[in-house]
């Protein structure tokens, strides 16, 4: 299975199981502590969410920032975000894009993502990279929460795929195969380094981290 189908099989998960996506947010202390976290990061300004899910994480954002825009490849996830964010203060709007292929119009002062950094083969870090950099506005963030390497004691880990992967299942008894790689907070902050970003990631109790970056300023100005 080369990473084009395993992405595919990825977002196939996502978009049937958009009823279930909230389940570990209602069930898990620690899913709900990350969320607060938000409040003390630098969000600011006009933000790009990378992955939006069902907007656990958008009417956070949407308190600190002057505009949101959302971006999730599953239909049925942003129609749940959609309703979610109906009432926050600031202006939401919504993209449903492949994020491999879409580029943002403009740039932005913080860039976010929960839980999508493990979602991205590795042979695809580098562009994913280049890409978050270019959506930043001089001065601007990405701000980065994901499961760090003892989150794989809870998940079906797969050998033998084109990157690392896991296996989910569905309440109706379906098996997908997704990308997840769970990355060492200081490997990562070494590679990022190695690019020329600025950057911090602490790990939370739970096993989480917490990244927040700057770009290269070639990549940036």
């Amino acid at each position: 299975m080369d990473d084009d189908a395993l992405l595919a099989e990825q977002l196939a998960y996502y978009r049937a199981g958009a009823a279930q996506y909230d389940r570990p947010y209602a069930e898990r202390e620690e899913l709900r502590e990350l969320l607060a976290a938000v409040d003390g990061l630098p969000v600011a300004g006009d933000v790009l969410e990378l992955a939006c899910g069902t907007g656990q994480w958008t009417p956070r954002l949407a308190a600190r920032a002057r505009s949101v825009t959302a971006v999730d490849a599953a239909a049925e996830v942003v129609d749940l975000a959609r309703a979610r964010t109906a009432s926050v203060p600031c202006a939401v709007r919504f993209v449903q894009a492949d994020l491999f292929a879409w580029r943002p119009p403009r740039r932005y002062d913080t860039v976010f993502f929960a839980f999508w950094l493990s979602h991205v083969p590795p042979e695809r870090l580098p562009g994913f990279w280049h890409t978050v950099a270019a959506a930043l506005a001089p001065g601007g963030k990405a701000i980065f929460i994901d499961d760090g390497p003892a989150a794989a004691a809870e998940e079906e880990v797969l050998a033998g795929q084109s990157a690392p992967a896991a296996l989910r299942w569905l309440d109706d008894g379906s098996r997908y195969r997704i990308v997840k790689v769970f990355h060492d907070a200081r490997a990562l902050t070494d590679d990022l380094t190695a690019r020329g970003w600025s950057v911090r990631i602490r790990t939370v109790p739970a096993g989480n981290y917490i990244g927040i970056a700057e770009p290269p300023t070639a990549d940036s100005g």
